[in-house]
């Protein structure tokens, strides 16, 4: 039987940990607001820019890669920086991209489906539904790399 001061500690560092995984999840939108930047720019410059006129998919598909190197670089630096397993070196930064590749990609595939879906059938705005397709997409890739990208190697700090 637990204590009061006991439960009284168990419920404390639930809040701690909570407010931690918040704290991640901001950094990880952060991160994710220069992905917005970058997957919006090379959008804008493979369908939009001087005489490339690329086609709407496989530009989406390649902004999104792009920005998602990008995102890759700046989580594993800030937002989950101190996840890694100590001494692993490049090997295990390759690792974890290649896991973070694995997991966006199906949130690439939702992004491009969504992206097709609001222009091309509802007459959206490209850049309003590629915001949109974006924040959806976020989720997903989060919980995702929260439970196997980085997985294992959290630590509450």
């Amino acid at each position: 039987m637990m204590t009061r001061s006991g439960a009284s500690g168990t419920g404390l560092l639930a809040w701690v940990k909570v407010g931690q995984l918040l704290r991640r999840y901001v950094q990880f939108c952060f991160v994710g607001g220069s992905g917005v930047l970058v997957d919006m720019g090379v959008l804008h410059l493979l369908v939009s820019g001087p005489g490339l006129g690329w086609n709407l998919s496989l530009s989406k598909a390649l902004a999104a890669e792009v920005a998602l190197i990008n995102n890759f670089i700046w989580n594993e630096l800030w937002t989950f920086r101190g996840w890694g397993a100590r001494g692993e070196g490049w090997a295990g930064r390759l690792w974890r991209l290649a896991k973070f590749n694995l997991i966006c990609a199906t949130g690439i595939g939702w992004s491009v489906l969504l992206l097709e879906v609001q222009v091309r059938w509802l007459g959206m705005n490209l850049y309003l539904a590629n915001l949109i397709a974006i924040v959806l997409v976020s989720v997903w890739n989060f919980w995702l790399s929260l439970r196997f990208g980085w997985r294992g190697t959290w630590r509450y700090s």
